[in-house]
């Protein structure tokens, strides 16, 4: 081990060491960014080598999650909106995320899809849908996969869903819309059941949600890193939990 090395080692530690007796979040998102852009540093003449070492580094992530004591981690895998990039691009992550999604499985995670299944390739949706069946009785962390996933998109979808089941009861448009609140709408997200995100993280520098998480982010903390995805480190997550502990939550005020 190198001088770096070990110094990066003592600080870890520290780190970690730091967080004993404080507040660690539930739920943690994280929008996963800058696989591409890594990829074109490293050299790289295939960005699909960037999302692969993106899908890599989820397993290091979730781990570090468990060890925590995070409950609950939603990974933003692929958006509605990158479902516009150019059709190699997309097929090879989809099939990126596919042996993700499997090896998550053969691992013995709880996975649970969250997204538009209707928007992706038949194969695609059925690996996540029998990834949630195949480990819905597995215990411990709770690893929600986002793929073909929007805000906008998992708003319209709940009122849509909101609509047909009252639909199916007989309910009027009129006599919905004097008992509609805000509990019915939640209770028909991608998410229904689930404890908020108290912690988002976003990597690579951006400073925007950029539709994550819309409707249950309205109480999260926010914490932005500067390192592309699959250069995201431990002190990186370290930070981020000690950042959120460091925060006075005051929600309704």
């Amino acid at each position: 081990m190198g001088f770096r090395d070990l110094v990066y080692r003592l600080y870890e530690r520290r780190l970690e060491a730091s967080l004993a007796g404080l507040s660690i979040p539930r739920h943690v998102g994280v929008i996963l960014d800058g696989n591409r852009r890594w990829a074109r540093w490293a050299g790289l003449a295939d960005v699909s080598d960037g999302h692969q070492k993106g899908a890599d580094h989820i397993f290091e992530l979730i781990g570090w999650c468990r060890q925590a004591g995070v409950e609950v981690v939603t990974l933003w895998l692929l958006s509605t909106d990158n479902l516009a990039r150019p059709s190699a691009e997309v097929e090879a992550l989809l099939r990126i995320i596919e042996s993700t999604v499997r090896e998550l499985v053969a691992q013995g995670w709880h996975v649970k899809p969250v997204g538009a299944l209707d928007l992706l390739p038949v194969e695609t949706a059925q690996i996540l849908k029998d990834a949630a069946e195949a480990t819905a009785a597995n215990p411990g962390l709770l690893v929600n996969v986002a793929v073909g996933y929007g805000g906008r998109r998992e708003i319209a979808d709940a009122v849509r869903s909101l609509l047909h089941d009252h639909a199916t009861k007989g309910t009027t448009i009129e006599e919905l819309a004097e008992i509609l609140d805000v509990e019915h709408i939640a209770d028909h997200l991608y998410t229904a059941g689930l404890p908020d995100p108290d912690l988002v993280i976003r990597t690579s520098g951006e400073q925007r949600l950029g539709g994550f998480m819309l409707w249950q982010s309205v109480h999260s903390e926010y914490y932005f890193c500067d390192a592309y995805w699959p250069a995201f480190r431990r002190v990186d997550f370290l930070r981020a939990l000690r950042s959120y502990a460091a925060r006075h939550r005051r929600i309704g005020s």
